[in-house]
């Protein structure tokens, strides 16, 4: 119930983001076939073919994710996929103004975890998240208002909730908290997928590789992985 609360409260507050900041929108122009070979011709018919896009955007996003957690520690190494929940906002910039190619960031909150068995003891994770991503995103049109998107970077997190399960001697406690098997709060790694987009409607697929220790203990490399899948809107 708590969970439902703030993933609530906090798509009420993502929904109020863009309605200040609605960008104008233009039909687009697909590029016209070049007849002159030269580098300032090619660019200038480049810079008018993306007259219309523009330099700022805010996304909205909704979707789900696929982790699990590889780790050195027989206990904390996960046998199968744990699903949870992707929600958050983004904005994106134009880095030049004759290339779409975009920096995205934004504030995603994000369920990871693992789950699997240990000398016969099932056990589950949950490992929660407010996550921000770095990525470079390039808009390429493949039809009058349809683009698809491929972008690469990283992503910062830090865990704010999640519980350890432990169903043989039916217990359960926190994360992040220093019974049982824990983990650190902090998590950083590369993101790569892809996107596409019709007019405001926006739908991506992509991975997350932790690459940072999220194991309390040092001498065990502990780390996540994550697929997502979401959907969402751009304005």
């Amino acid at each position: 119930m708590k969970k439902m609360t703030f993933i609530a409260a906090l798509l009420c507050i993502l929904a109020a983001i863009p309605a200040s900041a609605q960008r104008p929108r233009g039909r687009y122009t697909p590029p016209a076939p070049r007849t002159r070979t030269s580098y300032s011709a090619h660019r200038s018919t480049y810079g008018r073919s993306y007259g219309y896009v523009p330099n700022t955007y805010f996304g909205l996003r909704f979707g789900l994710s696929a982790s699990h957690v590889s780790s050195d520690a027989p206990d904390l190494s996960s046998n199968s996929s744990k699903s949870g929940l992707d929600v958050g906002a983004v904005v994106g910039i134009q880095m030049a103004p004759q290339m779409p190619l975009f920096f995205e960031t934004g504030l995603l909150y994000v369920e990871k975890g693992g789950k699997g068995k240990f000398d016969s003891n099932k056990f589950s994770y949950g490992l929660n998240y407010l996550e921000v991503p770095l990525v470079l995103k390039y808009s390429a049109y493949v039809a009058p208002a349809t683009a698809v998107e491929p972008f690469i970077g990283g992503y910062l997190a830090g865990g704010i909730s999640g519980k350890v399960k432990d169903y043989r001697d039916h217990e359960a406690f926190n994360s992040f908290g220093s019974n049982g098997a824990n983990f650190k709060r902090f998590d950083g790694g590369i993101r790569v997928g892809c996107g596409l987009a019709y007019e405001m409607l926006y739908a991506e697929i992509g991975y997350d590789f932790g690459l940072s220790n999220i194991g309390d203990n040092a001498f065990d490399d502990t780390h996540n992985g994550a697929m997502f899948l979401n959907i969402g809107m751009n304005f």
